[in-house]
């Protein structure tokens, strides 16, 4: 498929919302695809934050994936890519919209709304959100992982970010640095290797690992334990951790790395016509392989 193609989507619902016992659940669903994250599936997230956030019969959120993966990552291979398509709705933010615009402005307008924009938003609801990660948290994955406030894991899920080998210096919310020690965050990146649960739990990064026919059954516990909090007091809480870290550089890093991202799309474009670097899906999983 290439960008010039009408996207086409294999669901209407790449998102589903529902809410028992003071806990909102909020699930990708596009697990033919490892729910991979293409625009539409975007906006779908994000008006199920906004439902989220102002249903008062939520005092907690759980982000979960469908089928195998939690999500691998953003749509570059399928059907329903829809990269240079205007976005369904309205935009959230105040970037025009991206379609049809020259040269790199399209990208960086579109992602800018879409990863950045979004991600940081995401962040600061005001509602304690935990991340049940099964499968494959890969790249794109890993934003939808690290704006939550927990992470339980099943003890088969990894996380990588291989984009490196597009010539990318990471995902647009560049947070890998203050996930895991910088040291480690420099290997994680410049190989791009897989990540097991029980690695990510040994750094922090990850804070509980229970086997998959568990996973559920933990992450409803631990919502439904944060759901019974003072939720004005949660709120605060999340304000102060969010602070602390954003006065610790994290906003200004991500501000910055996000200008470097999209040099590396334009360098892409200018040299091998292609702002990922000329790979697609398949081309990423058979360099993992090696």
């Amino acid at each position: 498929m290439t960008d010039q193609q009408a996207p086409v989507y294999e669901t209407d619902q790449p998102v589903l919302y529902a809410v028992a016992d003071g806990v909102a659940r909020i699930t990708l669903n596009r697990p033919a695809f490892g729910n991979a994250q293409n625009g539409q599936m975007t906006y779908a997230i994000d008006d199920a934050f906004r439902r989220a956030a102002a249903d008062d019969a939520a005092g907690a959120i759980i982000l979960a994936g469908a089928g195998k993966h939690f999500c691998g990552g953003h749509d570059i291979g399928t059907p329903g890519r829809d990269v240079t398509v205007s976005a369904p709705g309205e935009r959230r933010f105040l970037w025009p919209d991206h379609a049809g615009k020259p040269g790199a402005e399209q990208a960086y307008a579109r992602e800018q709304e879409i990863y950045l924009e979004m991600c940081r938003r995401w962040r600061s609801l005001p509602k304690p959100v935990v991340a049940a990660v099964q499968g494959a948290c890969i790249a794109g994955g890993l934003m939808l992982a690290w704006v939550c406030d927990l992470i339980v894991a099943s003890e088969d899920a990894f996380f990588s970010d291989p984009v490196l080998r597009m010539g990318v210096p990471g995902v647009e919310y560049f947070a890998h640095a203050f996930e895991m020690h910088p040291r480690v965050a420099r290997e994680f990146l410049f190989l791009g290797d897989r990540m097991p649960a029980e690695r990510a739990y040994q750094l922090g990064m990850v804070n509980r690992v229970v086997p998959r026919e568990g996973l559920a059954a933990e992450v409803d516990m631990i919502a439904a334990r944060l759901a019974a909090l003072p939720r004005f007091g949660v709120a605060l809480a999340k304000q102060a951790f969010n602070l602390t870290e954003d006065l610790g550089g994290k906003r200004g890093a991500m501000e910055a790395v996000f200008g470097l991202h999209h040099l590396a799309h334009a360098h892409n474009s200018l040299t091998v016509g292609h702002g990922n670097g000329g790979l697609d899906a398949k081309a990423m999983a058979a360099q993992a392989r090696g």
